[in-house]
C-alpha cells in the first residue's frame, strides 16, 4: 500500500479551461479523482451517512424482510460476490421504480430513511449529469451528446455500504483475491459510466498504479469520482476504469455511500468517433448495456465463472 495522494480538484467552474485540463489528466493518469466545492449541501451527506448507520444497526430479521434477489435489485444485501470471492460488508441498493418487478424497499421504524437516501440519489444524478457534460466536453463531442443516453431510462443507482470490523482482514499486495482473510470489497472495476463515493472518515479505499496499491484518504469536503467501463470504451481507452478495491476494516467499523451512474438498458456503446481515426482504431466492438449489466450482476449471487470484462468485447 502507498498513501500518495489521488488527484483533488475544484470543480466551481468545472466548465473552466484550467478545470476541465485537471479533469482530463486526471483520468487519463488516475481513472479517479477527488472533487471538492460539488455542490451537494453538507446536510445531505451528513444525513445519508447517519441513515447509513441507522439501517445496519436495525436487528437482523428487520434488514432480511427487504432483501433484494436478481428480479428485484433494490434492498439488502449481505452475500455479494465479487470476483467470485464473498465481500465482508452488507449493502443497501436503491434505484428508482420501473414500474414493473424494480420497486425500491424501505425498512419499517426509520421515517427519516427513505428522504435522505432519495435526496442523496438525487443530488448525485444531478452532479454525474455535470461531471459528464464537462467529459463529453474533453472528448470533443457535440453538447450534451453523452448526457442522451441516460435521462429518464437510465439504470443508476445508490448503494449504502456497511463494513463491520473484521477479525481476519487481508491486503494482497497485488490484483488478487485473499488465499485467507477477507477483503470489504475484491478488486474490480465499475461497470457503468461514473462512480460518486461518499466515504466516512475511517480510511479503506485503495485504487492499484503502477503495480502498487494506493490509499484514498478521505477528506470531509470531497467526493471521490472514479470512471468505469462504458467510458474506458466511450474514450476508446484514453480514460481507463481503475482497478479499486476497499479494505475490510479492523477493530472499527465503516461506512460509504456510492453513486452508481449507468445509462439506459438499450444503450450500445462503443468508441466515439470523435477519438477514432486510422491511427487510432476502434479497440472495441459494440457493447448492449443491459446485457453487459445482467452478466456482471449474475456474480454477485454466485460463482458463474470468469467475469465479463470489457476485454471480451475487444477488437
Amino acid at each position: 500500500m502507498n498513501a500518495m495522494q489521488v488527484p483533488i480538484i475544484d470543480i466551481t467552474a468545472l466548465e473552466g479551461r484550467a478545470t476541465l485540463r485537471a479533469l482530463d489528466c486526471a483520468c487519463r493518469e488516475w481513472g479517479l479523482f477527488q472533487v471538492t466545492h460539488h455542490g451537494i449541501d453538507a446536510s445531505v451527506l451528513r444525513e445519508v451517512l447517519t441513515a447509513t448507520r441507522q439501517f445496519f444497526a436495525l436487528p437482523e430479521a428487520t434488514k432480511r424482510a427487504i432483501e433484494r434477489s436478481e428480479e428485484n435489485p433494490w434492498g439488502y444485501y449481505d452475500r455479494e460476490l465479487t470476483k467470485n470471492t464473498r465481500d465482508w460488508k452488507q449493502v443497501f441498493d436503491y434505484g428508482p421504480a420501473d414500474g414493473g418487478m424494480l420497486q425500491p424497499q424501505w425498512p419499517t421504524g426509520l421515517p427519516s430513511f427513505e428522504p435522505a437516501v432519495r435526496a442523496y440519489y438525487a443530488a448525485c444524478e444531478r452532479l454525474a449529469v455535470r461531471l459528464i457534460d464537462a467529459l463529453n466536453t474533453n472528448l470533443a463531442m457535440p453538447p450534451r451528446y453523452l448526457r442522451s443516453f441516460f435521462g429518464t431510462a437510465q439504470t443508476s443507482f445508490a448503494r449504502l455500504n456497511y463494513y463491520p470490523a473484521c477479525p481476519e482482514p487481508a491486503a494482497p499486495e497485488g490484483a488478487s483475491t485473499p488465499s485467507q482473510g477477507f477483503l470489504g470489497v475484491n478488486h474490480h472495476t465499475d461497470a457503468g459510466a461514473l462512480t460518486l463515493l461518499l466515504q466516512d472518515g475511517v480510511p479503506g479505499l485503495e485504487v492499484f498504479r503502477e503495480g502498487r496499491w494506493h490509499l484514498v484518504e478521505p477528506r470531509a469536503d470531497t467526493l471521490v469520482v472514479n470512471i468505469g467501463d462504458v467510458l474506458q470504451v466511450w474514450s476508446n481507452d484514453r480514460y481507463q476504469a481503475p482497478l479499486h478495491r476497499a479494505l475490510a476494516p479492523s477493530g472499527r467499523e465503516r461506512y460509504s455511500a456510492p453513486f452508481f451512474y449507468n445509462p439506459s438498458y438499450a444503450t450500445d456503446y462503443a468508441p466515439l468517433s470523435s477519438v477514432v481515426d486510422s491511427r487510432n482504431p476502434a479497440r472495441y466492438r459494440p457493447i448492449n448495456w443491459g446485457e453487459f449489466r445482467a452478466l456482471r450482476a449474475a456474480g454477485d449471487y454466485a460463482d458463474h465463472g470468469a467475469e465479463v470484462q470489457i476485454e471480451h468485447y475487444a477488437l
